[in-house]
């Protein structure tokens, strides 16, 4: 039987966990320009591994340390709101704050940022892979 991968960040590593069909492409990376990055823009992304653990989105990657996000905590404060390109889409989303910002930047090597597809959002064309 193969299992169903399901890439809760958009362009990282997946999971076959059931349980994360329903956070399928949640979050992405985007960079300075708040434009999403793809593996083949950014081949290391598919170095984290990602994984859903006890309400939290896991993330992990060769010589970084563990990081759990909560999965379903979106922040009301309007500031951390913005709009994210996605193949020339643009999408409202809620940043993931400086730590997680700061732990995918060093992985990545390059200034960016983790953010999470706003409940209000609509439906994302992604690129065919």
């Amino acid at each position: 039987m193969i299992s169903t991968l399901y890439f809760p960040i958009a362009s990282c590593g997946g999971t076959a966990r059931p349980d994360a069909a329903e956070y399928d492409k949640k979050w992405l990376v985007v960079d300075e320009s708040d434009h999403w990055l793809s593996r083949e823009q950014c081949p290391r992304l598919s170095g984290i591994q990602v994984d859903l653990s006890m309400g939290c989105l896991v993330m992990r990657a060769e010589g970084m340390l563990r990081l759990d996000i909560p999965l379903d905590v979106i922040e009301d404060d309007d500031s951390v709101r913005r709009q994210a390109v996605v193949a020339g889409q643009h999408v409202d989303v809620v940043d993931e704050g400086e730590l997680v910002a700061t732990w995918v930047s060093k992985y990545l090597g390059r200034p960016c940022r983790l953010v999470k597809v706003h409940p209000d959002a609509g439906p994302i064309l992604w690129p065919q892979a």
